[in-house]
């Protein structure tokens, strides 16, 4: 199913994307807890470049690399300098890499499909992978902590020294909500509103184009050139934006596990 396109009805008006292209219908296993639709066909697509991509660029690797495996090294480097080790240091920067590595090429391929032709539709864009991804991160944020500083984690994240024993009753349930309820829901919210926003954009310009193209009559097909023309310009637009929120959730899932790990805990 083309995504791109207007919907179909007999009255030949414009019909513009709905909520509902984020639910499509179930392509395997229906009526099962494997359901797989297209949406997870897709989020098995990006995974599956994504290993063979870096599969080929670290199976033979050279002193003077190829270009795959230069490739790899500077996404590899990217993780590794500007995340990892500026923020946590190089010793809690090489324990962690592996996972801010894993979080930030995944979200940034299924990011990425949003403006392939013929998949259109961002993995990320349903609530599922944002969500698990979020609670990884939540679960490294508890754990960092707690392996630090042990006992102290909690106490100190829920009573910070330096208040007033008497203001707990207030700053407690604040901290509580901040620190293990709101990163977890703004991490997955952030990351896959961003991406309906977005697939909804580039239907509603493509579809206008078609539209207007292929439906009116007379001097209002130009508009089509303006729907196409601000389709493009968005399409790479959209491009950025994949890329800025692959890095901000691995930045921010980085600057989680840094919080746990300094010595205020």
């Amino acid at each position: 199913m083309n995504l791109l396109v207007p919907s179909a009805n007999d009255d030949g008006g414009f019909h513009g994307p709905t909520i509902n292209e984020f639910f499509p219908e179930v392509i395997f296993f229906a009526d099962t807890p494997f359901e797989i639709n297209r949406i997870i066909l897709i989020r098995f697509l990006a995974v599956a470049v994504l290993l063979v991509l870096f599969w080929v660029g670290t199976r033979r690797m050279k002193v003077i690399p190829t270009r795959m495996q230069s490739l790899v090294e500077m996404g590899l480097d990217f993780t590794r300098v500007s995340m990892a080790e500026d923020l946590l240091g190089k010793k809690d920067g090489k324990r962690f890499l592996p996972l801010i590595t894993t979080v930030f090429f995944m979200v940034l391929f299924m990011n990425l499909t949003g403006v392939i032709p013929g998949l259109n539709i961002a993995g990320t864009s349903v609530i599922g992978v944002p969500l698990v991804l979020a609670v990884v991160a939540y679960i490294a944020f508890i754990y960092a902590g707690v392996k630090k500083h042990a006992g102290a984690f909690f106490r100190n994240s829920l009573f910070p020294p330096g208040v007033p024993p008497a203001l707990y009753v207030i700053v407690t349930p604040i901290e509580f909500l901040s620190t293990f309820i709101i990163r977890p829901v703004t991490l997955t919210l952030r990351l896959m509103m961003n991406m309906i926003v977005g697939h909804l954009l580039l239907v509603l310009f493509f579809a206008g184009t078609q539209f207007f193209f292929f439906t009116v009559d007379g001097p209002f097909k130009l508009f089509g050139a303006g729907t196409l023309i601000f389709g493009f310009i968005f399409t790479l637009f959209e491009v950025l934006i994949a890329v800025l929120q692959a890095y901000v959730f691995a930045i921010l899932t980085t600057v989680y596990i840094q919080l746990a790990l300094t010595e205020e805990h």
